[in-house]
């Protein structure tokens, strides 16, 4: 798939949903290696556009969390492509909530400012699906009385950043004084979840307001006019919203669609456009699928997929303990016990996240749907350990007993000769059996 067909897979969406079968996609969201390898392993042989995205606070011009800046993640994705010879073509990136909330300490102008240069930077390293997000406060904002931003403030950010992706795809690189990209693909809204994808604890997650979401639409297409970005306008393909689905540390809170009617209400009104959800991760199967037949075409994932791959390296740690550790002699990868030190070594991607005992926090380390444990796979003795666990586990077969009891999801596709014990395979089904479920739900 090339830049120009990804506008039309996205107006394949909406078209779908105007003939009342709606179809999806998921868009994967993560930095690991083996999780982008495992989503385009299960796209290889559908001829389908895989969608990977990158968050403005992961990814920006100064290295983000993960140390990259888009052109830098652009090429960590084809990277990978490359190693299991899956077509570029076929890739379409993302920029996930772009905006000044990850610079929310600065001025609200400079905030701003790095928000614009990093969608501008986005689009010049080839992605073409842009979410533009401006809904919190910033330093020096006035705040309503419900304790928001103004939604015409919110839509002349959004339209400033749209003003600058636009200028920077006009300055591409060109082909005989012709740009031959397509060019980008916007979705708007004005909700993000709070600060850890943490939902309201109300027993479900919130839900956009059926007003609110009419009324930043409104708020943003009078900007575009106003700012004389009219034909950007005509590729704003969609709203991200939150259709009632979240998790917490231990807990997941499922789609209701009895309690998101007016949102789906208001959805049908708009023919022509799509909804994002804000994240659809640890949603079962049903619910992915009624998500999709309510009007949500672009179902986000990230952190269920290397939750799985945790769970995996866990098990295969406690197997690695049962066929090595009995002589109390053997190197152990000590996984476990390195990506807790890492963890603890430098809290800031969980600290203000975890509250209550240090039992609490022990646990929410390990296991919290969080996921905090996703930032720390990078860090050199993890990195280490997990390849001293594979390489142990390379030398021996694995009984499948010990399969049995630690990975029993994976159990019958060994038996049946679907799997192989290798260890590294097992990382890639446990995620891919999350991916299959997203799969399933988007036809």
């Amino acid at each position: 798939m090339n830049s120009t067909n990804c506008q039309d897979f996205f107006q394949g969406l909406i078209e779908s949903r105007q003939r009342g079968k709606p179809t999806g996609t998921c868009s994967v969201c993560s930095v690991h290696p083996r999780v982008i390898g495992a989503a385009m392993t299960q796209v290889q042989d559908e001829d389908l556009p895989l969608l990977i995205e990158s968050r403005a606070d992961q990814v920006n011009q100064f290295g983000g969390t993960c140390g990259m800046q888009p052109g830098g993640f652009r090429d960590f994705v084809f990277a990978a492509a490359d190693r299991i010879a899956f077509p570029k073509g076929r890739i379409i990136l993302g920029g996930d909530r772009l905006g000044p909330s990850a610079w929310r300490s600065e001025p609200a102008e400079q905030a701003m400012q790095n928000a614009c240069d990093l969608t501008a930077d986005c689009v010049r390293a080839g992605y073409t699906k842009i979410h533009l997000e401006a809904s919190l406060t910033l330093k020096g904002d006035p705040e309503e009385e419900h304790g928001g931003s103004d939604p015409d403030l919110i839509a002349r950010r959004i339209a400033r950043m749209a003003a600058a992706a636009e200028r920077a795809f006009r300055e591409s690189d060109r082909v005989g004084g012709e740009n031959t990209a397509s060019p980008p693909v916007y979705l708007v809204g004005a909700d993000i979840p709070p600060r850890g994808d943490r939902p309201v604890q109300e027993g479900f997650g919130a839900i956009t307001e059926a007003r609110d979401f009419q009324q930043i639409l409104a708020a943003c297409r009078k900007a575009f006019v106003e700012a004389s970005l009219e034909d950007a306008w005509t590729r704003v393909i969609g709203a991200v919203v939150q259709p009632g689905v979240g998790y917490g540390d231990h807990a997941v809170f499922a789609y209701d669609r009895s309690k998101s009617g007016d949102l789906i209400a208001a959805a049908k009104q708009h023919s022509d456009l799509i909804f994002e959800a804000t994240s659809t991760d640890y949603q079962r199967p049903e619910h992915l699928s009624q998500l999709v037949e309510d009007g949500v075409s672009v179902l986000k994932v990230g952190p269920a997929l290397t939750f799985a791959m945790r769970e995996c390296l866990f098990a295969l740690e406690c197997i690695e303990k049962e066929i090595f550790g009995w002589t109390y002699k053997a190197r152990l990868s000590q996984l476990g016990m390195f990506l807790d030190k890492a963890m603890r070594d430098n809290p800031v991607h969980w600290q203000g996240n975890f509250s209550g005992s240090p039992q609490d926090l022990y646990l929410a380390l390990k296991y919290s749907r969080l996921d905090p444990s996703r930032h720390y796979w990078r860090v050199p003795m993890v990195a280490d350990a997990v390849d001293f666990l594979i390489k142990n586990l390379k030398q021996v077969d694995i009984p499948l007993t010990l399969i049995s009891q630690y990975l029993p999801r994976h159990y019958p596709e060994i038996r049946e000769g679907r799997l192989t014990a290798d260890p590294e395979e097992l990382i890639q089904a446990s995620i891919r059996m999350v991916l299959e479920e997203y799969s399933a739900a988007a036809c």
